[in-house]
């Protein structure tokens, strides 16, 4: 009996619920799943589960003795990854969840560079803006705007997002920019249905504050859709400076609206408790913690405001770029 095999497959039974999805993330059989599970409760001598045709949960020892395990196979994968650390790079599969906001003009460049500093690791890139269960689906990291949902990731903030209302040049051309937020009710309106506000947004300037629910004609899942539908020129989006950044700098998007403020989102890596002790999850966010640090600082609170009065007049060279 493999003791340390036997509480992974223990570990991964308990944080799935599911023998199957345990037995896909380690790479093997549901036999070989169900046989360590029995000689682990063969071995200290009670059940670790109750079940059912439908359902699997932790008994009370299990419950117990979960805790323990995960301790333990954490501090034996910090050790293992230690001992690698001392002798080679880190190698193996890791499997990412990201944001199609950070994946798309900005992910690819920088995984380019983190596989010519490590290129014993395997990526598996998905890109998807649900908030993903990172246990159940058997990801390492996760990449993402809004926080958890559960006790058991642990998340590193690397940058922060500001969002932006702004419009195409020629929609302002034929439609008065709004001075004031209420004035957004008489223009057809694009929105992102991830925030968790919904369309319910706080503008703040100064001592003002307004709320205002925003109807939108156009809702939809991505922030790059709604981007498009403002390049052609049909409505007013809101949108994370991070996705309008080249092109509200580039003058085909115009700010509006930007002496109010709309609130900010922190970009985050996220990752299971258990994933605290790899080197190779480790190494990622180390890296692109570093490599965003020096990324432009297109969030800055006055960013976008005066710049969107200099392409009016007459356009302005930016004085850098996003990659």
């Amino acid at each position: 009996m493999d003791r340390l095999l036997c509480m992974e497959a223990f570990v991964r039974v308990a944080e799935t619920g599911n023998f199957a999805k345990a037995a896909r993330q380690l790479g093997v059989t549901r036999s070989v799943i169900s046989h360590r599970i029995q000689q682990l409760e063969q071995f200290i001598q009670a059940p670790l589960f109750h079940r059912s045709s439908r359902h699997v949960r932790l008994s009370e020892v299990g419950e117990t003795y979960y805790q323990d395990c995960v301790e333990m196979l954490a501090g034996f994968e910090r050790l293992t990854e230690n001992m690698r650390n001392l002798r080679a790079k880190p190698q193996g599969r890791l499997r990412i969840q990201v944001t199609s906001a950070f994946a798309i003009d900005y992910l690819g460049y920088l995984l380019a560079e983190f596989m010519q500093l490590y290129p014993g690791i395997e990526l598996e890139v998905v890109v998807q803006d649900r908030i993903v269960d990172l246990i159940q689906e058997g990801f390492d990291v996760a990449l993402q705007f809004f926080p958890s949902l559960v006790d058991t990731l642990v998340e590193r903030q690397l940058f922060r997002v500001r969002r932006v209302f702004c419009a195409s040049p020629g929609y302002l051309r034929n439609h008065a920019a709004p001075c004031h937020p209420s004035d957004l009710l008489r223009h057809t309106i694009g929105l992102y249905d991830g925030y968790p506000s919904r369309y319910q947004f706080v503008f703040r300037r100064g001592d003002e504050r307004l709320e205002i629910n925003l109807p939108g004609q156009v809702r939809s899942s991505s922030v790059h859709l709604l981007r498009d539908f403002a390049l052609g020129g049909a409505g007013i989006v809101c949108l994370p400076s991070l996705v309008a950044g080249k092109e509200l700098l580039a003058g085909r998007l115009v700010p509006v609206l930007g002496d109010y403020a709309v609130g900010t989102f922190a970009f985050r890596a996220v990752y299971p408790t258990t994933q605290r002790g790899s080197l190779k999850v480790r190494k990622l966010i180390e890296f692109l913690a570093e490599r965003l640090a020096q990324m432009p600082h297109w969030e800055g609170d006055d960013s976008f405001a005066p710049l969107g009065e200099a392409l009016s007049a007459g356009g302005v060279e930016p004085a850098w770029r996003p990659a």
